[in-house]
């Protein structure tokens, strides 16, 4: 991994002192994307970001996204002429921003891409994520041709879930 730069990709409102994101940054010198709003998140600006980040360095990347990271790693593989840049991305807890019930900040998340991923990708999905079904979880990862990992009952995967430094998650990323 030490040739790799591994990117984080925080969610809507960031990732907080206790998520495994931000521990992963002070353990192992992680790389977090800084958005410039992170409470009215605009899908195409995020992308624009990555993309910024990317060129910023020519090593190659690991994404490492969680919640509304998740869909901007969709949608900006879509859409960047960089997908070359990335070597792999760990997905978890990628949220449903199609439901009725999600908040406006959201809405510009819709509809979510589902274009199979250029590089390869795992996601993890917690059966009982307030954020997405994980029927609908499974079916994004499927349609982005991501291997998937069932976490079992654990939340939304975040600090609430109680995962510290998450070392399975770091396997994970190990593993791609």
């Amino acid at each position: 991994m030490k040739s790799e730069r591994v990117l984080l990709l925080p969610g809507w409102q960031n990732s907080g002192p206790d998520h495994w994101q931000s521990r992963w940054e002070r353990l192992h010198g992680d790389e977090r994307v800084e958005q410039h709003d992170w409470d009215w998140p605009r899908r195409g600006d995020w992308m624009a970001r990555l993309d910024e980040v990317l060129l910023q360095d020519d090593a190659p990347a690991v994404l490492v996204a969680h919640s509304l990271g998740c869909q901007l790693v969709a949608a900006w593989a879509q859409h960047s002429q960089h997908t070359d840049r990335v070597k792999g991305a760990l997905l978890v807890a990628p949220p449903d921003t199609e439901r009725e019930d999600m908040p406006p900040q959201l809405h510009n998340w819709r509809p979510i891409r589902r274009a199979r991923l250029p590089f390869p990708s795992i996601t993890v999905i917690s059966s009982d994520d307030p954020f997405g079904a994980a029927e609908r979880s499974t079916q994004m990862a499927a349609d982005w041709g991501s291997s998937v990992v069932m976490a079992g009952p654990r939340g939304h995967l975040n600090a609430d879930s109680g995962l510290g430094d998450w070392p399975e998650g770091r396997e994970l990323l190990k593993s791609l």
